[in-house]
């Protein structure tokens, strides 16, 4: 986000970025727009006191049984690289709201909303439609190539077998959120090549299927210069089994408070955020070409579900934080 202060001429209208990568799933049921979520900050984590209200059990330190820390890191970067290459045959709607929020009152006093089907042509190459765009009523911000960046790639982040060496992987211990068992994971990039970003945070990682279902963290680097600032508040994703075999990114809540400092003698400006990015409609798209990794054959060629409407669709049931 970029601070509209700071600009000679404010934009109110904002072009949405194509979405080229393919996102879906949570370990928790799909929450309205405005549902609260734990752990929504990357200061609020649900390995912290208290998480045990919110369906997440005490943090267990002690070491995995029957498999080393590397096998299991080894595992979900392998698994998520699968998926990676196994999601690209998948279309679903992307609900996106980004909304400022009065300190005052505590409610919106400006939003940007967008829908849009991701999908495929008559050619079978990938397609975007808008189903929903009304007015952008943003006014002390502005939403940069770095947001859409970040709702494109990193709020539903996946950490492939080719990504790993980017970043340096703590194992935590185990926790269990809900009825999953999962291992927990401190995540952040090793070093930061120029022009890039990079996840920062905390990854669940599920025991039996080694992949991802929650994520809570935030981007790196932030522009934090002078008269370039461009802030974006940290983040929680939450992940769903769609086909029973892949978890998908489904939910994310980011919200905090960014700080622009003074521009042309104003005051310093603390802008609340709140964005929400919904991931739904999941279908298999009917491939015509083979997806292969490793030298095994992932793609699922039957795919009942892509002849069904969306609404048709069934999901496996997820589990809901208790709050």
């Amino acid at each position: 986000m970029k601070s509209a202060a700071a600009l000679s001429t404010r934009i109110l209208a904002i072009a949405f970025v194509p979405v080229s990568a393919i996102c879906a799933g949570i370990v928790m049921s799909v929450p309205d727009w405005d549902m609260p979520v734990y752990a929504a900050s990357a200061s609020a984590s649900p390995s912290q006191p208290g998480a045990e209200d919110q369906g997440f059990s005490k943090l267990d330190p002690a070491p995995p049984s029957g498999i080393s820390v590397d096998e299991i890191i080894k595992r979900f970067g392998q698994r998520e690289s699968e998926f990676n290459l196994a999601r690209a045959n998948y279309v679903f709607r992307q609900s996106v709201k980004v909304q400022t929020i009065s300190e005052d009152n505590g409610r919106p006093d400006g939003e940007y909303q967008q829908v849009t089907d991701i999908t495929f042509d008559k050619q079978g190459r990938r397609s975007e439609r808008v189903v929903f765009a009304p007015q952008n009523t943003l006014e002390r911000v502005i939403m940069s190539p770095t947001d859409f960046e970040e709702i494109e790639h990193r709020l539903p982040f996946v950490l492939t077998a080719e990504e790993m060496p980017q970043y340096d992987v703590k194992y935590l211990g185990r926790q269990k959120v809900d009825e999953l068992d999962t291992y927990v994971f401190e995540a952040g990039p090793k070093t930061m090549e120029k022009g890039k970003h990079y996840f920062q945070g905390k990854v669940w990682v599920d025991q039996q299927d080694f992949q991802i279902v929650l994520v809570n963290g935030t981007t790196v680097p932030q522009d934090t210069r002078r008269g370039h600032e461009d802030l974006q508040p940290p983040f929680t994703t939450y992940y769903e089994q769609i086909d029973g075999k892949y978890w998908f990114p489904t939910y994310t809540k980011a919200e905090g408070t960014l700080h622009f400092p003074a521009q042309n003698g104003a005051m310093r400006q603390d802008v609340h955020m709140r964005n929400i990015v919904r991931y739904t409609d999941y279908k298999q798209f009917r491939a015509t070409s083979r997806v292969i990794y490793n030298g095994e054959d992932i793609t699922n060629n039957r795919a009942p579900e892509a002849d069904q409407k969306p609404d048709q669709q069934q999901q496996q049931p997820a589990a809901t934080p208790k709050k």
